[in-house]
């Protein structure tokens, strides 16, 4: 059982930082059995949270070393790929829950807890064309106040996703072929600078697994899903390393419509193109190389722009929309 300070203490975090934290203990002090299977979806029942924060979490342990991919779904607890899976409800293989207060919703921060599922709803909106974001259907939909939807609403708007009218009303999209280059020309000058600051704080370990992820993707299969994963190791884990907060902030704005098209699309016909250029910059990072890198990148985010505005045009390629009830098409 974990002490009563540290559970007090866990009462006010984020539910992916609950989640992370009850993990890595019991992965640490042996509670969880090497060879475990741990999954999104089964985290994600376990805990009763959606899947972004489940996911959170096991990208963190991940980079850690304490879970590891292998030839199966999901990941498994410890370092040693060639285990035996063990395939178990989780509570009958040991987790423990942490104390209820840290699983209550009103003990934390609301807009903080369903703020990164939200903004990722609506990034991926983006391509299909103009929603209206109703406040109080935003709230019921989550259980929360009316000043948490507006919280919320208020912080797409700083990120760039969202806009207010005269009438307080709040809109997101169209993404344009014109926003999608500006996007991608933000990127393009500022990711090479973001890199070079991340350099000193990269740790090998970290990059060859990023590395060895690129590789497995592009001798198995492809899903939308693993293709955001590359974008988040590259984009996200290793070039928002940075250390000026402003320059972060700046290209967070500019990836979320992007990296969220992964989610949107049926087929990606240039995904060996991306594997390829990704590996390339990885390869530069692990060999000491940190100027190649930058210009790898730089390359990358270049030549990706012509591929995602014929995505973009193409709008049959689309997957089908999967709706939310507070967000509402317009003409």
């Amino acid at each position: 059982m974990m002490p009563a300070d540290a559970q007090a203490d866990e009462a006010g975090l984020p539910l992916y930082e609950v989640i992370y934290r009850a993990l890595r203990r019991q992965i640490v002090d042996g509670t969880l059995p090497a060879g475990l299977v741990v999954g999104e979806t089964a985290l994600a029942r376990a805990f009763r949270s959606s899947r972004i924060p489940a996911g959170a979490a096991l990208r963190r342990l991940e980079d850690e070393g304490l879970v590891t991919r292998f030839g199966g779904r999901g990941l498994m607890i410890g370092a040693d790929d060639s285990a035996t899976p063990l395939r178990l409800d989780l509570v009958e293989a040991g987790l423990v829950l942490p104390d209820a207060r840290a699983l209550q919703p009103t003990a934390r921060n609301r807009r903080a807890t369903i703020y990164p599922e939200v903004e990722h709803i609506v990034a991926c909106c983006l391509p299909y064309g103009r929603f209206q974001l109703n406040e109080s259907l935003l709230a019921e939909h989550y259980g929360v106040s009316r000043t948490v939807a507006h919280e919320v609403l208020t912080a797409l708007d700083r990120a760039g996703l969202v806009t207010q009218d005269s009438n307080q009303r709040w809109y997101a999209g169209p993404l344009t072929p014109e926003r999608m280059h500006e996007h991608f020309e933000m990127r393009w000058l500022l990711e090479p600078l973001a890199l070079e600051q991340a350099w000193p704080t990269l740790h090998r370990r970290d990059l060859v697994a990023k590395r060895e992820r690129i590789r497995a993707v592009q001798s198995g299969k492809r899903s939308a899903e693993l293709l955001e994963r590359l974008e988040h190791d590259l984009h996200v884990d290793t070039v928002q390393r940075c250390a000026n907060s402003q320059l972060r902030e700046a290209i967070h704005r500019s990836q979320l419509p992007l990296i969220a098209m992964h989610d949107t699309y049926q087929i990606l016909p240039d995904a060996e193109e991306m594997l390829a250029e990704h590996l390339a910059v990885f390869d530069c990072l692990i060999a000491g190389e940190p100027a190649r890198a930058q210009r790898a990148l730089e390359q990358h985010l270049r030549r990706s722009l012509g591929p995602n505005k014929e995505r973009l045009a193409n709008g049959d390629r689309l997957a089908p929309l999967r709706p939310v009830p507070f967000l509402i098409a317009v003409g």
